[in-house]
């Protein structure tokens, strides 16, 4: 079933609302191409933040309200939605699998790639994994997305 602005994944209860929107239709799209749920709300979660920053939400009000005076709304809106949902379309791409995990292991904690089934370092504590991703992170400007005990997604770190 796909996710709508009243119903979606816990994880991205804390996004700012057009953040949200956009991590929705990109986890829907990614759904569609057969992505685990899993998989899908972390990619979408990090390509929708990525998009956020590439997008000020200054720029987009003044074309929605330039192209909302010629035209109806819920055209624009779609026309957006179907121009985004290109430019986003490349997520399955190898730069998808840039970002790194802090996941539980049955010792602790570990950092892994993702899309690689080994751990690159492991950890007693997820304190020490979690300063360890941060600094990787921020070397190599990349996206952390930090576990928790369980495997859900508790949070993302971008340098």
């Amino acid at each position: 079933m796909p996710w709508n602005k009243h119903d979606y994944p816990v994880s991205m209860k804390n996004l700012e609302p057009r953040i949200r929107h956009k991590a929705i239709e990109i986890a829907n799209a990614l759904l569609d191409d057969g992505y685990e749920e899993g998989r899908a709300i972390p990619i979408a979660t990090a390509k929708a933040e990525e998009w956020g920053e590439n997008h000020p939400e200054s720029q987009n009000s003044k074309q929605n309200s330039n192209s909302n005076s010629s035209s109806g709304k819920k055209a624009d809106y779609r026309q957006s939605s179907s121009k985004e949902r290109r430019h986003s379309e490349p997520v399955a791409s190898s730069k998808s699998h840039d970002n790194i995990h802090v996941v539980p292991t049955d010792s602790g904690w570990a950092i892994k790639e993702e899309g690689k089934s080994s751990y690159q370092s492991t950890f007693d504590t997820k304190a020490e994994a979690v300063d360890a991703a941060k600094a990787l992170s921020h070397k190599q400007n990349i996206r952390a997305i930090i576990h928790n005990q369980d495997g859900q997604i508790a949070s993302s770190i971008k340098s």
